[in-house]
C-alpha cells in the first residue's frame, strides 16, 4: 500500500498532470488519514455521510471518473487530513488538471476521464411535510400565483411571500406544505431555518447566526465565514447569485429579522412566516402578503375528518361541528383534539366534545378576557387525558429552557430511568403535544410551553417542583462534567455531589462527542446555570461554572465566560469556598487575557495567588504562575514570563504534580523560544513532550508541538517544524481550541513561505484570519497585513 509521507505528498502533487493522477493522490491521502483514526480503511460511505454527498459522487472523485469541482475539493482534502501546505499544492495541482483538461493539453493523458462535471451542494432542508394536510384553499392559490409563470413577469427583484397570522394559526404547516409542493421548480436546493422571534424564553435566533447556518447549508466552510452580518450578507448573495433556491424562514420576529438573509437574486424565493404584519417586507421588498385567519366552520371540520376519518365524523356530524366551534378554528388546536380521537378510537366524539365543553368553561370561568382560550382549553382537555406519568413530565418540560431537549434530559427532569421516559415521550408525541425532532431530541410548542409550565407553577408542589430543578441542574453538572474531562483532563475539576435520585447524564465516549455535546446544549448551559443560581442551587451552579469554562474558552465564548465567572465568583463568597474563589479569579482572568485585558487580568491573577497562599495549594498556585506567565508574554516581557514559568515547575513539582510540571516545562522552553534561545527550548519541551504523552495530556501536547514547531523553525530545521506544527494543529483542531490553532496557523505559514511556497503560505493565514474574524480577535490584525503584504 502506498504510504506516503506529507513530503513525498507534496513532490508528488507538483507533478500531478491528469485526474488519475490526482485522484491517486487523494486515494493515498485517504490510506494516510484512515491509519491515523484508527480505521483500516476509510470507506467511501463514511465519507460521503461527514460530507452531506452521495457515495457515487465521493466514488466518482477518488477513483479519477470526475474532477472534483473547487468547492468541493477543499471539502474533501480537509476530510482527508490534508495540512494546510498540502492543500495549497493539491488546490493548484487541481487547478492545473483542469487548465490542462480545458486546453486540451491533457486529452490524451485523460481520454479515459469522463467530463467534468460540477457538483455543488444541494440542500434539502425543508422539514417533513404534513401527511393529512388540508383547507387553506384561497391561501394556497395565492401562494400558486406567485410562482406562475403566467403570472406578472418578475422586477428584477427577490421574490418575498410573508405568511402572517396568530400563534397556532398553522403558518409554518401551510408554508411547508406549499414549500414540498413546488420545490421541483427550485433545482439548487431548499433551505429552512427557525429564526424563534418568538420563543418565550427569548433564545432568538438572531441574524448573524440564521446566516452562519445558511452558508453552511450551502458549502461555506465555518472558517471562512466573515463575522460581521454586512459581510456574510454579501457573501449569500454571491453564492446565491446564480441558483433557484427556496428559502423558508420561520417565526421571524419582524422585517428586520431577516432584512440581512434576502438573496439578490429574482430567481430565488424566500418564504418569510410570523406573527407580526411585515409591513416593512411589502414596502421595501414588494413582499405578497398572505393572512391566515382561524379556520372557517367548513374547513375546521375538513381538517377534522382528514385526520379522525370520514366513516367516523360522518356518524356524529353535530360532534364534529361542536368540536370546531369549542377549538374556534385555530389548527393546532384542532390537531390536539384529533390526535386525542385517533389514540381513544372507541370512545365517542360526543364524549369528546362534553369534556371539551367542560374544560371550556372551567377555563371560562378562571380567565374569561383570555385571547387565547380557545386553545389552552384544548390544551387543557388533552392534558387531562394523559397518564399520570406523561402529565407530570408535560409539566416538568415547561421547567426545561429549550428550544429542544434529549431523552436523558427529560429522564432526569422526571426522575425516571430512559428506558421507562422513552414510551411517556412517544405518549407526548403521540397526543400532539410535544415535537419529535432529528437526532433524538424533542421541542414543544412555544404556546405550549408556556401552558406547561402554568401547569408545574400550580400543580407542581414546592418540593416537587424544586426537585426537578434539581435533577435538570444535576443532569447538565454531571454531563458537562464527563465532556470536560475528555476535552481537558489535566487539570479537572473535582467530581461534583452525588447526583440527586432519578439523574440520567448523557454518555460521552470521545473528546469529539463532547465538543458536540456542547455545542448543541451551549444555551441550554447558560439557561440552566442562571436558573440554578435563582433557585438557590449555588454549589451545583458553582460546579456548572467551573465544568463548561474549557468549552466557553476554547470555542472563544468569552462574554459568556466572563457573566458566567462572575456570578460564579460571587457564589463562591457566598460559600467562603477559597478554592472556587481562586479558580474563578482565575478563569476571569483568561477571558480577559484572550481579549488582551492584561492590566485586569493581572488583577484577577493576583487575587488568586493570595488565596491559594494562604490556603497552602502549591498546584494551585502553579497553575495561576502558567497563567501571569502568559500573561507577561502576551506584554512582551519574557524574560519575566520565563521566570513565572520556573515558579509553576518548582510549585507544581513540590506538590508532586506531574501534569503541572509537564505543562510548566513546555512554558519554560516556549519562553526560551521567545527569547531566542532555540537549544533551550528543544530541551525542555522534549522533556515536557514526553511526560505529557505518557499522562495521555492531548492540551498539553499540542500547546508542546507548538514550542518545539517553533523552536525547529528558527533553527533552521524547516521540515521538521512543518511536522510538529501539524501535530499541533491536529490536536487544538480535535479539541476544539480555535483561538490556539489560528495562532500556529501563523506560524506555519510563516515557514511555508520560508520554503517559497506562497498559496501554502496564504491557505494558512487565510484560514488564520478567518477563525480570528469569527472570533472577534484582535490578534487577527497583524496577519491580516501579513496576508495583505503576501498579496501585495
Amino acid at each position: 500500500m502506498d504510504a506516503r509521507p506529507p513530503d513525498r505528498l507534496l513532490r508528488d502533487a507538483g507533478d500531478v498532470r491528469t485526474v488519475d493522477e490526482l485522484a491517486s493522490l487523494l486515494r493515498a491521502l485517504r490510506r494516510r488519514h484512515a491509519r491515523r483514526e484508527g480505521h483500516r480503511v476509510l470507506s467511501y460511505r463514511l465519507l460521503a455521510a461527514r460530507a452531506g454527498w452521495s457515495h457515487t459522487a465521493v466514488a466518482e472523485y477518488l477513483t479519477g471518473k470526475t474532477l472534483p469541482p473547487t468547492d468541493r475539493f477543499d471539502v474533501l482534502v480537509g476530510l482527508l487530513g490534508a495540512s494546510p501546505i498540502e492543500r495549497g499544492m493539491l488546490a493548484s495541482a487541481r487547478d492545473r488538471v483542469d487548465e490542462r483538461r480545458a486546453s486540451g493539453a491533457g486529452a490524451a493523458a485523460s481520454a479515459a476521464a469522463t467530463p467534468v462535471v460540477e457538483h455543488r451542494v444541494v440542500p434539502r432542508q425543508l422539514p417533513p411535510a404534513l401527511g393529512n394536510f388540508s383547507g387553506r384553499r384561497a391561501e394556497l392559490a395565492q401562494l400558486d400565483r406567485v410562482v406562475d409563470p403566467a403570472g406578472p413577469p418578475h422586477t428584477g427583484a427577490v421574490r418575498v411571500v410573508a405568511v402572517t397570522g396568530t400563534a397556532g394559526v398553522g403558518k409554518t404547516t401551510l408554508a411547508v406544505h406549499w414549500a414540498h409542493r413546488v420545490a421541483d421548480r427550485f433545482p439548487d436546493g431548499q433551505l429552512y431555518v427557525n429564526l424563534r422571534g418568538f420563543d418565550p424564553d427569548g433564545a432568538v435566533t438572531e441574524p448573524t447566526t440564521a446566516l452562519r447556518l445558511l452558508l453552511d447549508a450551502l458549502g461555506s466552510p465555518p472558517a471562512r465565514s466573515p463575522a460581521e452580518v454586512d459581510a456574510q450578507t454579501a457573501l449569500l448573495r454571491t453564492m446565491l447569485a446564480d441558483r433557484r433556491m427556496l428559502i423558508v424562514l420561520d417565526n421571524a420576529r419582524d422585517s428586520a429579522h431577516v432584512r440581512a438573509l434576502l438573496p439578490g437574486a429574482p430567481q430565488c424565493l424566500v418564504v418569510v412566516t410570523s406573527r407580526n404584519q411585515l409591513t416593512g417586507l411589502v414596502a421595501a421588498h414588494g413582499a405578497h402578503l398572505v393572512t391566515l385567519g382561524l379556520l372557517p366552520p367548513d374547513e375546521a371540520t375538513e381538517l377534522l375528518r382528514h385526520r379522525i376519518g370520514e366513516a367516523r365524523c360522518r356518524a356524529e356530524p353535530a360532534a364534529v361541528d361542536e368540536i370546531a366551534l369549542r377549538c374556534a378554528g385555530l389548527p393546532l388546536a384542532l390537531a390536539v383534539v384529533a390526535a386525542r380521537a385517533t389514540t381513544a378510537p372507541r370512545m365517542p366524539l360526543a364524549a369528546l366534545a362534553a369534556e371539551l365543553r367542560t374544560a371550556h368553561e372551567r377555563l371560562d370561568a378562571l380567565a374569561a378576557d383570555d385571547p387565547q382560550l380557545g386553545v389552552r382549553s384544548v390544551f387543557s382537555w388533552s392534558y387531562r387525558a394523559l397518564s399520570p406519568a406523561a402529565a407530570q413530565l408535560f409539566r416538568l418540560l415547561g421547567i426545561h429552557p429549550g428550544p429542544t431537549v434529549s431523552a436523558a434530559a427529560a429522564a432526569s427532569l422526571a426522575g425516571l430511568p430512559a428506558a421507562r421516559v422513552r414510551p411517556v415521550l412517544a405518549e407526548l408525541v403521540r397526543s400532539h403535544l410535544l415535537d419529535e425532532h432529528p437526532g433524538g431530541r424533542y421541542g414543544l410548542h412555544d404556546l405550549l410551553r408556556v401552558y406547561a409550565a402554568e401547569q408545574a407553577r400550580r400543580q407542581e408542589t414546592g418540593e416537587a417542583f424544586d426537585a426537578g430543578v434539581r435533577r435538570l441542574a444535576d443532569h447538565y453538572t454531571h454531563t458537562a462534567y464527563q465532556g470536560n474531562r475528555l476535552l481537558q483532563p489535566n487539570p479537572a475539576p473535582a467530581a461534583p455531589a452525588p447526583a440527586a435520585a432519578g439523574v440520567v447524564a448523557e454518555r460521552l465516549g470521545t473528546a469529539e462527542a463532547a465538543l458536540a455535546w456542547f455545542n448543541v446544549e451551549h444555551p441550554v448551559l447558560m439557561a440552566v446555570f442562571e436558573g440554578a443560581v435563582a433557585a438557590g442551587l449555588a454549589a451545583t451552579a458553582l460546579h456548572l461554572s467551573q465544568v463548561t469554562y474549557t468549552y466557553l474558552d476554547r470555542q472563544g465564548y468569552w462574554p459568556d465566560l466572563l457573566v458566567m465567572q462572575r456570578t460564579a465568583l460571587d457564589l463562591a463568597r457566598r460559600l467562603a469556598d477559597p478554592a472556587a474563589e481562586a479558580v474563578a479569579h482565575r478563569a476571569i482572568a483568561r477571558a480577559y487575557t484572550r481579549t488582551n485585558r492584561y492590566a485586569d487580568a493581572e488583577i484577577q491573577l493576583d487575587a488568586a495567588l493570595e488565596l491559594e497562599r494562604g490556603r497552602g495549594d502549591q498546584a494551585g498556585e502553579g497553575l495561576t504562575e502558567l497563567n501571569l506567565s502568559l500573561v507577561r508574554e502576551r506584554q512582551g516581557r519574557h524574560r519575566d514570563a520565563l521566570e513565572h514559568g520556573r515558579a509553576a515547575h518548582d510549585l507544581y513539582a513540590a506538590a508532586a504534580d506531574r501534569a503541572g510540571q509537564g505543562k510548566a516545562l513546555n512554558v519554560v522552553g516556549w519562553q526560551h523560544a521567545r527569547l531566542g534561545e532555540y537549544d533551550e527550548t528543544l530541551d525542555w519541551c522534549g522533556r515536557a513532550l514526553e511526560l505529557l504523552r505518557g499522562l495521555g495530556d492531548r492540551p498539553g501536547q499540542a500547546s508542546t508541538w507548538h514550542s518545539l514547531g517553533y523552536g525547529y523553525q528558527h533553527l533552521g530545521d524547516l521540515a521538521e517544524a512543518v511536522v510538529c506544527y501539524q501535530q499541533a494543529l491536529e490536536l487544538f483542531r480535535e479539541l476544539g481550541d480555535r483561538h490556539l490553532e489560528a495562532l500556529v496557523l501563523n506560524d506555519l505559514g510563516e515557514v511555508v513561505l520560508a520554503t517559497g511556497d506562497l498559496v501554502g503560505a496564504r491557505a494558512c493565514w487565510q484560514t488564520a484570519v478567518d477563525i480570528l474574524d469569527n472570533l472577534r480577535h484582535p490578534d487577527v490584525e497583524p496577519i491580516r497585513a501579513r496576508l495583505a503584504q503576501l498579496r501585495g
